[in-house]
């Protein structure tokens, strides 16, 4: 991706100074003003530029003559408006802000989060303005919406890593989303990501009383499904989070007052915040014009959340997940759900999608091509190009039998994703593979080594092994440093050797 101008006008905070890394990790000049409390990224940015390789061409989707709206519509990725002229708005100029908004609860969003994400992209691609909002502030109280207990509270110093990681993952990929939409000027970035703390660090709580507790309802703030909930059950709810909806109803106040963003977006779990900021607007500033979007939560056909494995959330972040086992994780997904998800997760054509569907019927299907192309679309969407053909390389490299030569940098760079160990080579050398396999904890016994190595499905370094009497030789050990044992087709092990 060639990027033809990026500007940082202002630097945001939390309660220190952390987030100068978050852009010195990304290679961003960082630039001081007389007011540094706020963080614009502007993002004026070319076509994307992509190497060849055996991947599908990444989905352009439509640009700025198309609705927003409908397009959402189309992808199950509406659930409800506050108001039904947001349609006729969104098709008419001047081009929308829009923001959604991102508590800093983990260093890493995740795949629960990438609906939001994709919104803004929409959005972005059909000409319109993006701003990611971090909760600095918000993120401290804890939003009690889908959650039966309150969340912990954070000390400054996590609080502030978290919005330093969460920050950059969500600029990485709007940067992307952005190169396909239509190019605005530089009074008004495609791209913004503001901090809220900037603004609630200022406001006592006279202020607040007097500003926003006056217009509020006790009697809607109570009738709100999150809090109706938390109330009913044996933990109740603390003031705090009793708070946070108008903490949220502020932020949409603030940011429609003085920086024009007159659409929030979110999860339908945050219908009663966003509402909240809505009413407010009309009450406080005593003007239409604010509206609010809720998306559906990912959920599988049985009903349960998408964004789950075995071993926890699925990280958007590459230093929690990498590129190839986040690629792996849509590669598996049932036929029941891949058509939805490739609606609502990527941006290839409906057409070509009901091509897909259509294909998956016939006779001569190829098991998995359509979730090849999901895991493709996605996973260049949040690790970019690079990312994907990082994952589709150790992909095709990592499967039993594959004819690409293996190095020892592919096979380490899945190593916090499957099972390892490390042996030193003097105790590793003319061990026989059977007792490798065992001692490395791969196979549980000898006899379980040797039924699966008479059933072919034994394997060193992606060679199936024959041999019963097979010994490790000092070609085995893959550039010196590693090697690759394989138990059937998913069951891995890698081996550090020192």
């Amino acid at each position: 991706m060639a990027v033809a101008m990026r500007t940082f006008l202002r630097l945001p905070s939390s309660s220190s100074s952390t987030y100068g890394c978050c852009c010195l990790l990304k290679n961003i000049p960082i630039l001081t003003s007389p007011t540094p409390n706020r963080f614009w990224a502007s993002t004026h940015l070319s076509k994307h530029h992509f190497s060849s390789s055996s991947v599908s061409p990444p989905a352009l989707g439509p640009q700025s003559n198309s609705n927003v709206i409908e397009i959402l519509e189309q992808r199950n990725l509406l659930e409800s408006v506050t108001s039904d002229s947001l349609r006729s708005v969104c098709s008419k100029p001047p081009p929308l802000r829009v923001y959604c908004g991102f508590d800093p609860t983990a260093d890493s969003l995740h795949l629960g989060n990438l609906l939001g994400i994709i919104v803004l992209s929409w959005f972005l691609r059909c000409g319109h303005r993006a701003v990611a909002l971090i909760g600095g502030a918000t993120g401290r109280v804890g939003d009690p919406s889908g959650k039966s207990l309150e969340r912990p509270e954070l000390d400054l110093e996590t609080l502030d890593k978290n919005i330093c990681g969460i920050s950059a993952t969500i600029l990485d990929i709007l940067e992307r989303a952005a190169a396909v939409g239509e190019m605005t000027d530089s009074a008004c970035p495609s791209v913004s990501i503001l901090n809220n703390y900037d603004w609630w660090k200022d406001i006592t709580l006279l202020d607040f009383l007097k500003e926003v507790g006056r217009f509020a309802r006790v009697g809607t703030m109570m009738s709100k499904e999150s809090v109706r909930k938390r109330l009913e059950s044996d933990q109740g709810m603390s003031y705090t989070e009793f708070t946070y909806q108008l903490l949220q109803g502020y932020d949409f106040v603030h940011l429609f007052r003085k920086e024009g963003v007159s659409v929030q977006i979110g999860g339908s779990d945050q219908w009663g915040n966003i509402t909240a900021g809505t009413d407010l607007i009309r009450r406080i500033l005593r003007t239409e014009g604010a509206y609010g979007l809720t998306f559906p939560l990912l959920l599988k056909s049985d009903g349960t959340k998408f964004g789950k494995s075995e071993d926890g959330a699925i990280w958007l972040s590459p230093s929690k997940l990498s590129p190839y086992n986040f690629y792996q994780y849509f590669f598996s997904v049932p036929d029941d759900d891949v058509v939805r998800f490739l609606k609502m997760l990527t941006f290839l054509s409906m057409e070509e999608i009901a091509q897909l569907e259509r294909d998956m019927e016939t006779p001569g299907y190829v098991p998995n091509t359509a979730q090849r192309r999901l895991a493709e679309e996605v996973t260049r969407f949040v690790h970019g190009q690079e990312g994907l053909e990082e994952a589709v390389k150790a992909t095709v490299a990592l499967r039993p039998g594959a004819a690409t030569r293996l190095d020892a940098k592919t096979i380490e760079g899945i190593g916090e994703d499957v099972p390892s160990c490390s042996l030193p080579y003097d105790q590793v050398l003319s061990l026989s593979l059977l007792d490798l396999s065992v001692s490395t904890g791969l196979l549980e016994s000898k006899s379980a080594a040797r039924r699966l190595l008479k059933q072919g499905g034994l394997y060193l370094n992606n060679n199936r092994v024959d041999s019963e009497g097979k010994k490790i030789e000092a070609n085995d050990i893959i550039d010196g440093k590693v090697i690759l044992l394989s138990a059937g087709k998913k069951n891995k092990m890698v081996v550090r050797v020192s």
